[in-house]
């Protein structure tokens, strides 16, 4: 067995809803059946126990290695903790080559599932061992490190739940929620509107005690120090008990509290300059450390913060006590888990010593043994949630706290007996203020239940009734997708919103090019859906990028698909007949929102099928109302678009809206066909947003198809008094609407340049020139320097062969180069001719012919 290809699909696809990762496996004759492989399944078995059932039907023996990879994968994500349950493998035409596709929750850990999978039935073909503990302890340890931590977890969590898309933005903590003008940002528990003035404040404890005694909120006096010696002296005028603290720090790094000594102040002063240089001295209050949750204006959550420790049993020594505790599963190294195991080092040490005691005494039965001075989770400490016993008065301190530092998320640390009367009255006070807290203590709690803080967050962020989404129109199809995608972007910028676009020719943002080339595919879409000036997106979808990579989005607004026909392409990456093709673009219609539109050529029946694999409602559109699709979904009183006595009509029910086609210069009075068809598409899709009328007329008549606006896209020139059409047409369906199109425009003699793509195959190539051979009269066929993978001159013999018989074509011409064709059928032209130029490089032809013409 050999994997020959992985790649990750990054949002929905072919397969799913679901990432997944997606292997090309070969496998030879005699591992395409698991029965024929002596002792494989038992051994298999033997190394991997939990691991899945290997027959999809229970009793079939016709099961190749690749399925057995599949579910190896699967079988130890999921023993490893990842939430995943769908998987699939799939035979090709090529035999013994297989599609295996298996969900992930984390790309990274997806991703080696599949190579210890392969690694395991390496191990089971050899009868080698496998150390599956260390498997699966691999996974669950690559899992923890870049899956996102708790506090931006819950924040995301939260966010899903309300039909807010998220996207991870780095691989810590920034995640974005929503899209374009809409999004908003969180780094771990940090809003975009927190002030960078508030989070400099709050680093600095000296004036954030300034400001919160200035604002009435009871704080510690102290100040900052010099020198051990300084300390010493801070301490005598405040009077002890003291505590040292870094002037600037988190987490409670550095922090030594309740000093009575000269000796332990000067220790805890070289503790703090161990974190920073500035270390300030304050008066110790007595009480318990409580963390007070802001959100916004609100106190949302609190919590009671004890130190890390231990309680005698008069049987065990202190560090075995603390292997105990440990021992609890709810412990862990990081931050995956509701508690941290107790750091038993230097400073445990030291404050052992402090209770005279050390690591091997015993402490009586039912003594405390604190291990640390500051109460944090990081360190091993314990929470305990007492949201509701906070007093009014101490959660109004915890807020104006917020304000006066001038934050919008904080947790404010508050030393006193309880939270159940004001802190005046104990002579408490507030010791910090943190921007970015850390939220695990609300979320789950030590003790007491958790709190809907993610939550919070996410509805300060998004009020009530808002996602954070755009309208996103996802266009697909074999012919037409460009043109039609840059007039629904006219329409939607006509309608004046800020439209961000993708297509074949390159990115665009409110009509100004920011990428070139193709960008038809999921990473340009990624790109748009990030820009802040973005009030709606239109998306080609190519067939390319839904295989690479899946959708750029989770759902859309609105799915376009043009047209199937004789399809596109097929021969590629497993996508071998029109149906295949069908089931690939329809992947955007499967993924529409259930209040959105699939707008459906309904008189392509293949099209028309889609409707039954779409959530949301359907939008039929086809030239001919009395078609059978067109005329049904009419009677229904379902919108549908159709042609009737030279109008564009758009009917929903009695409601129905009439848009003349001589006010829609792309059809040229509805001569051209294939134009009015998308503009049909592309009208239905403005429909689906919600553009009013008024501006889909506005954006039909000031839409121009020229080569500036849409380069390729039939563009109409005029030489020497002849008739130019530069078009990028490149299948026999184009072809055959190409045609059709330049019947209806007068000629004396018809000349037709033309190339042909490689990548198609044969009977694709020469279906074209069988087409153009019975419409013109001259059929230049030129080659150039990329043939996709074809000999030179192989193309040019596909393309002559479908000559062979012509009714109409009386020269056929053989030539060298794209431009020098160009020049050649410019030469033949006379007045009243018209000329058909299939350009390949779409910006360099149409930069050469407008050379010429301006030349002439």
């Amino acid at each position: 067995m050999e994997v020959i290809r992985t790649r990750a699909l990054r949002g929905p696809n072919l397969w799913s809803h679901h990432t997944a990762v997606e292997a090309i496996v070969s496998c030879p004759p005699e591992e395409q059946s698991i029965v024929k492989i002596a002792g494989f399944e038992q051994r298999l078995h033997a190394r991997f126990p939990a691991i899945g059932a290997l027959h999809p039907t229970g009793n079939s023996d016709d099961v190749p290695l690749a399925r057995v990879l599949e579910v190896a994968a699967l079988s130890l994500q999921a023993q490893a903790g990842c939430p995943v349950t769908f998987s699939r493998t799939t035979a090709t035409l090529d035999s013994g080559i297989y599609q295996t596709v298996v969900e992930y929750t984390e790309e990274a850990v997806g991703r080696r599932a599949l190579e210890l999978a392969a690694a395991l039935i390496n191990a089971a073909l050899t009868d080698a061992p496998f150390d599956l503990a260390a498997a699966l302890n691999e996974l669950r340890d690559l899992d923890e490190d870049v899956r996102l931590g708790p506090s931006t977890g819950a924040i995301v969590n939260a966010a899903v739940a309300r039909d807010i898309p998220f996207r991870r933005l780095t691989e810590g903590s920034m995640v974005m929620f929503g899209w374009g003008s809409k999004q908003r940002r969180i780094q771990a528990a940090e809003m975009d509107s927190t002030g960078a003035i508030g989070e400099t404040i709050a680093q600095d404890k000296e004036l954030t005690k300034k400001l919160l005694h200035a604002a009435g909120v009871p704080v510690p006096i102290g100040r900052s120090v010099e020198d051990e010696a300084d300390a010493w002296q801070a301490a005598q005028e405040i009077g002890l008990p003291v505590v040292v603290k870094p002037k600037d720090g988190n987490q409670g790094k550095g922090v030594t509290v309740n000093i009575m000594t000269k000796e332990h102040l000067e220790a805890a002063f070289r503790t703090a300059k161990e974190f920073r240089d500035d270390v300030m001295v304050e008066r110790y209050l007595p009480g318990h450390d409580y963390r007070l949750l802001v959100i916004g204006n609100k106190l949302v959550a609190a919590a009671r913060r004890d130190p890390p420790l231990v309680i005698g049993d008069g049987v065990h020594s202190v560090r075995e006590l603390v292997d105990i505790v440990n021992a609890d599963p709810r412990r862990g190294s990081g931050h995956a888990t509701s508690l941290t195991k107790i750091r038993f080092d230097d400073i445990a040490l030291a404050r052992l010593a402090l209770q005279d005691l050390n690591a091997d005494s015993v402490p009586a039965k039912g003594q405390r043994v604190v291990l640390r001075n500051n109460a944090n989770l990081s360190t091993g400490g314990t929470a305990t949630d007492v949201t509701d016993d906070v007093h009014p008065e101490v959660a109004a301190r915890a807020v104006e706290a917020a304000q006066m530092i001038g934050l919008d998320l904080c947790g404010v640390d508050v030393v006193c007996d309880n939270v159940l009367e004001p802190i005046e009255n104990q002579r408490g006070g507030v010791v910090e203020v943190n921007a970015a807290p850390g939220l695990r203590m609300h979320i789950a709690p030590s003790f007491g239940k958790g709190r809907a803080v993610g939550e919070a967050i996410v509805n300060t962020m998004f009020p009530a009734g808002e996602n954070g989404r755009i309208p996103v129109v996802a266009v697909t199809g074999t012919n037409g997708k460009t043109t039609t995608v840059r007039l629904i972007a006219h329409l939607l910028t006509a309608s004046g919103l800020r439209t961000g676009m993708t297509n074949t020719d390159g990115v665009y943002i409110e009509g100004r090019q920011t990428d070139s080339g193709d960008c038809s595919g999921p990473r340009s879409a990624r790109n748009v859906l990030l820009h802040p000036d973005v009030d709606a997106a239109v998306f080609e979808t190519a067939r390319g990028g839904i295989l690479r990579e899946g959708l750029a989005f989770d759902r859309c607004q609105v799915a376009v698909v043009t047209n199937i026909g004789m399809g596109d392409h097929l021969g590629l990456n497993y996508i071998t007949t029109v149906e295949d093709l069908a089931v690939l673009k329809r992947v955007i219609v499967q993924n529409v929102s259930e209040s959105g539109y699939a707008v459906l050529n309904g008189t392509d029946p293949i099209v028309a099928g889609m409707a039954a694999n779409c959530r949301g409602k359907i939008i039929f559109f086809g030239a001919d109302r009395k078609h059978a699709v067109i005329a049904t979904h009419l009677a229904q009183g379902s919108r549908t678009v159709y042609v009737e006595d030279g109008h564009i009509v758009a009917a929903e029910g009695r409601e129905i809206n009439r848009i003349a086609l001589s006010q829609v210069p792309i059809t040229r009075n509805g001569a051209i066909g294939f134009q009015v068809e998308n503009v049909m598409a592309s009208v239905a899709a403005a429909w689906g947003v919600g553009i009013s009328w008024d501006a889909i007329r506005l954006g039909l008549k000031t839409f121009a198809n020229d080569s500036d606006n849409a380069p390729g896209r039939f563009n109409v020139f005029d030489y020497k008094g002849a008739t130019l059409i530069a078009d990028y047409g490149h299948n026999p369906d184009a072809i055959l609407a190409l045609v059709k199109a330049v019947e209806t425009m007068p000629a004396k003699r018809r000349v037709v340049v033309i190339s042909g793509a490689g990548d198609r195959r044969d009977q694709d190539i020469t279906q074209q020139t069988e087409i153009l051979g019975r419409a013109f009269d001259d059929v230049l066929l030129y080659e150039d320097a990329c043939q996709r993978g074809r000999v030179d001159g192989e193309v040019v013999a596909l393309l002559r062969a479908g000559l062979n018989g012509a009714p109409r074509t009386s020269h056929i011409e053989e030539i060298y180069g794209e431009f020098k064709a160009i020049d050649t059928a410019l030469a033949r032209l006379q007045e009243g001719d018209l000329c058909l130029i299939l350009i390949d490089q779409v910006e360099d032809a149409l930069a050469h012919i407008a050379a010429r013409i301006k030349a002439a």
